[in-house]
């Protein structure tokens, strides 16, 4: 009979045992494979032999993947499907409509709607935060400064290199509230103590009505995650080389900053404004068709017959009275680009772009609330790529260039 150490193991221990990482022992722990307890002293873990030989028995290590075959993502996230958008198998829509921001964070994150994530920077980072931002020239745009208080943030959390799942939402909990407070204020504080009333008073000059407060809280929860959007294959692939969330909030960031992704809602914006001002959606149409510019915000190929998403937040705001010259721009815009049998729909960055328009938000609010909720997502594809073999999303490159001289 074998006989085994009844001492706990260290983490690196472990590790040597069963041939892995570190960072893999943690995601054992995580999926529930292995059971820890703190280490006397509160520094590191222990691990119980038994149940480290029990494992290693099974052979549980998961098999690497040949670089030579397509990576396959499966996820329990996002489902879009029949045109609908689901989380974790609920209507994202149903979410939106019965849950804030907040609950709907700790659906996303496995934790169930109540009573939801706390989203709140870390104490004492606040002032930090303001000395950062005021150095800063005054004309730097929103999202360059949330991807600078991710940076900040990251800097000041000594637990940022902690992979399991509940120090990562501990840790993205209070970013997402950090990247709300590295924003300038614009507005008193709203009464309600929700993220997204913090949030509309770093993008709009005036307290908001109970409508739009909502509208705002809605579109949080509905732009939380889209599947494997390329700002969230980004943010696999930093989590695939177990960069810590921070680093992959920041690599879903760099992706979102692309004219093609996340910048969308500001192209949008501009040209609602130009709709507006020159009263002819169709000489605005006709100005970008021959300039060989596509309409920025109009279709989404995984919903051909129109983005949920961008139907309920036009729907919520045709509560607010002063956001009709807004949308009956919007309408006009689609009208104007649909040809004949071929009807055009708003995509959710055209609808972020017309809710901040209405609002008095600059024309960049729809990345911000975009790159706010959006990093939620991320973060739950970040616990999910840290259970998986580590460096597995690695594109193989076919080799295009002049061949080598022969010897």
């Amino acid at each position: 009979m074998v006989e085994h150490p009844t001492e706990r193991l260290t983490t690196q221990q472990v590790a040597d045992l069963l041939g892995v990482k570190v960072e893999t022992v943690y995601a054992y722990a995580s999926r529930g494979q292995l059971s820890s307890e703190r280490a006397p002293g509160g520094k590191g873990s222990t691990f119980d032999p038994v149940e480290v030989a029990e494992l290693t028995a099974r052979g549980r290590r998961p098999p690497r993947q040949s670089p030579h075959e397509p990576v396959t993502v499966r996820t329990a996230l996002t489902l879009i499907e029949d045109g609908r958008l689901y989380y974790r198998g609920a209507d994202a829509i149903e979410l939106a409509r019965e849950h804030g921001f907040e609950a709907a964070v700790g659906w996303f994150w496995g934790l169930g709607t109540t009573p939801g994530v706390t989203l709140r920077p870390p104490a004492g980072l606040a002032p930090l935060l303001a000395r950062t931002g005021d150095s800063l020239p005054p004309r730097t745009r929103l999202t360059d400064r949330l991807r600078i208080a991710v940076a900040v943030a990251g800097s000041t959390d000594p637990t940022r290199f902690d992979l399991r799942e509940e120090s990562v939402r501990a840790s993205g909990a209070a970013l997402i509230g950090t990247m709300v407070e590295a924003l300038p204020r614009c507005a008193p504080d709203y009464p309600e103590p929700t993220l997204a009333a913090r949030l509309w008073g770093r993008l709009a000059p005036e307290i908001p009505g109970p409508a739009a407060l909502r509208c705002l809280d809605r579109a949080l929860v509905l732009m939380m995650d889209h599947d494997l959007a390329v700002s969230t294959v980004a943010a696999r692939v930093a989590a695939s080389a177990r960069a810590h969330p921070y680093a992959v909030v920041s690599a879903g960031l760099g992706a979102l900053d692309g004219p093609l992704h996340g910048a969308i809602g500001s192209l949008a914006y501009g040209l609602l404004i130009d709709v507006i001002n020159s009263g002819s959606a169709a000489d605005v149409v006709s100005y970008h068709h021959r300039t060989g510019r596509d309409i920025p915000g109009l279709g989404v190929r995984v919903y051909p017959d129109g983005d949920p998403r961008a139907v309920e937040l036009l729907s919520a705001m045709r509560e607010l009275p002063f956001a009709a010259e807004v949308l009956t721009a919007l309408e006009a815009l689609v009208d104007a680009a649909s040809g004949p049998g071929a009807r055009q729909h708003p995509s959710m960055d055209l609808a972020l772009a017309a809710f901040a328009l209405a609002n008095g938000m600059p024309g960049e609010a729809g990345e911000v609330i975009v790159a706010v909720a959006r990093t939620a997502g991320w973060l739950a594809h970040a616990m999910e790529e840290y259970q998986e073999e580590p460096l597995r999303m690695r594109a193989r490159g076919v080799y295009t260039g002049p061949r080598p001289a022969a010897d």
